[in-house]
This record gives structure tokens, sequence and C-alpha cells, in this order.
């Protein structure tokens, strides 16, 4: 990865002025840094300021203090044309382009290099075509965009974002309307960019099990404003992660990068599996508040055993001195369920 600095904040300090009032300060003496090729995802709880760093970076909102320096320069002095070629924004908000194509809203993306007109050379359109062929859209150039899917749409917006040729892509939620396949999609192809462009992307997310599989840092921004950074599993294995988002009644799960909800324990169950059935069935019995012990060693509620027959699976809970078979998890738990405190 190249290290050379594309971003950089000093003793940064973001919030809100208002007039005749104090600074309303969300964080403080925030030191931050975004490297070329690097893929960085900011992670917070709600209301934690994500927005309000973002926004000041992009220069859409003042800093109360500090210095943000943008390959060097204060973005501030330079000019509109001059910021564009370093920084492009793909916001959350769906923007009305009419009837545009998609090579059209593409194009735009050029506007830092061409002249008063909007004349796009040679250069420039070929640019446009290696941007839309970047994201995966070279099927879609001559679609009109409001035909297009939300996940389609968020790849020609990041086309547009990379049709500047900036060192730095902001990213607001990029993810937000999209299913899962789209959004795994998505962030795929972000990590991608920044690994074969060298540019690099900084993007605000809720998606935190995304994030911690694809970036290469997390800006971890709690609820009073304090900022850790640094790779995702140190994050993790700091206890920084469960310690940004703890809640009542949920915890964070540094075995599985998943956050689960605490239940009363329901009791034991010795399982014995392998494979993808084993893990399955385990997340199920877990839900409902049962601790799988699969090395036989404490007092069990009951015994689970799953049978692998071809293709077919059978589930055999040995309870209370009799067997009972299931063909599927959820009538497995419904009989667990039914069964109450044994």
């Amino acid at each position: 990865m190249n290290t050379e600095i594309v971003l950089q904040t000093e003793k940064l300090t973001i919030g809100y002025r208002h007039a005749g009032r104090a600074d309303v300060v969300i964080a403080a003496d925030l030191d931050l840094s975004l490297h070329r090729g690097e893929l960085v995802c900011l992670l917070g709880p709600n209301g934690a300021g994500k927005s309000t760093l973002m926004r000041t970076l992009a220069g859409l909102q003042p800093a109360l203090s500090g210095e943000i320096f943008l390959d060097g320069d204060h973005p501030a002095e330079l000019s509109a044309r001059e910021l564009a070629r370093r920084l492009s924004i793909v916001l959350t908000e769906r923007i009305d382009v009419g009837n545009l194509a998609v090579r059209d809203l593409v194009a735009l993306g050029r506007h830092p290099y061409t002249d008063w007109w909007g004349k796009l050379t040679p250069h420039d359109e070929e640019v446009v075509r290696w941007a839309v062929r970047a994201v995966g859209a070279g099927n879609l150039a001559d679609r009109p965009v409001q035909e297009l899917s939300d996940g389609e749409r968020q790849k020609v917006m990041i086309a547009r974002a990379l049709a500047q040729e900036p060192l730095l892509i902001l990213l607001d939620e990029p993810t937000a309307f999209l299913d899962l396949p789209r959004r795994v999609e998505v962030m795929g192809l972000l990590r991608s960019l920044a690994r074969q462009t060298g540019r690099a992307i900084l993007l605000s997310t809720h998606d935190l099990d995304l994030a911690l599989r694809s970036a290469d840092r997390l800006w971890l921004l709690s609820a009073e404003g304090e900022m850790q950074s640094g790779a995702p599993e140190d994050l993790v294995l700091s206890r920084s992660f469960e310690r940004v988002f703890a809640s009542q009644g949920i915890v964070f799960d540094g075995y599985t990068g998943s956050f689960r909800i605490v239940r009363e324990s329901a009791g034991i169950i010795h399982l014995h599996g392998e494979g993808m059935p084993a893990l399955w069935t385990t997340r199920a019995l877990e839900r409902e508040g049962f601790c799988v012990d699969s090395d036989a060693t404490g007092a069990p509620t009951a015994a689970v055993t799953i049978i692998q027959n071809g293709g077919a699976l059978q589930w055999l809970l040995h309870l209370n001195g009799r067997s009972h078979t299931f063909t599927e998890i959820y009538t497995l738990i419904a009989a667990l369920r039914e069964k109450g405190d044994w």
C-alpha cells in the first residue's frame, strides 16, 4: 500500500457555531490521516457526529478550530476547480438528474477539467469510459439513470466521482438503501477501487459487519466525541469496538464479529455435529438463550445430535430420557420452547 498521506487533520475540532451562544463541540483534537490506496470506514453510534465530521472534511461546514490538509494544502485556500480535482463526494440523497443517460451523468465528473462550455476532449471521453467500466457498469452506459435500480445507481454515482480523477473520495452512507447482496457488492467495489487506482476512500456507514470485513482502517467515533483509529482487528482485540457500541441488553461478540442480544439463560445443550449445519444450529439455539456446549463438559439441559443422511438433515433431541427427531431447525426450536424449564 502506498503510504503517501492524502488527507491529514491536526487538532481538528468539529461542531456548530450559534450567534450569541457558546460553540457546540462534537469532537475535539482530532489527529487523523488517510493514505493513498486505503479504504477507511467511519463508524459510531447515532448522534456521535459522523455526518458533522464528513461535512467538515468535505468543506461543507467550517471547523471550529484546527487544521485540515488535502495533499498538503488547506482546502479553503484552493480554487473550486482545484479542490474538485483533489476531492469528490458521493452523498446519500438521491439527486434528480432528469433524463440523463448514465454516460452523460458520469461525464459531469469531468467538470474540473473542461472549458466554459463543458466540451469533452478525447481524453475526457476516455476517462468517462474508464470510470464506467471500473465500476462494472459498462452495460448501463446508454440507459437513463432514472430507470436504474438503487444498486446500479450507486455504482454510477461512484463512477461520476471517479471521473473527477480525485485523490480522495468521500462517501456518506453509500449502502444505506441497498439490500444485502448489493451492499456487499458496493463495499467490495470500493475496496478494489482503492487498491487498483491508488485513491484514498473514506466512507461513513452503519453497516458494522461489512466495515469490519472490508476496511483497511476504522475511524471509531464514540458518543463522547473520542476518536480511535486502527485496523478493525486491533479495535476488536482492544475491546474499543465493544465499548463504543455498548448498549443495554446488547453485547459485541469478538469471536464472531457480530452483536447479539443478551437473554436469560435457558440451559445448556450438548451439540454433536459439524460443519455448516452445526454452525447454524448453534446460532438458532443461542438465539433462544441456550448455552451450546459441543465438548459435553457441563451438566446439560438436553442434547442435540445432527444426522446427515445424504443430502437430508435430521436433528435428534435427547431430553428427559426420551428422543425426538426433527427434520428442520424450526420445529426443533419450537419443541424446546414449548418445554420451558426442565
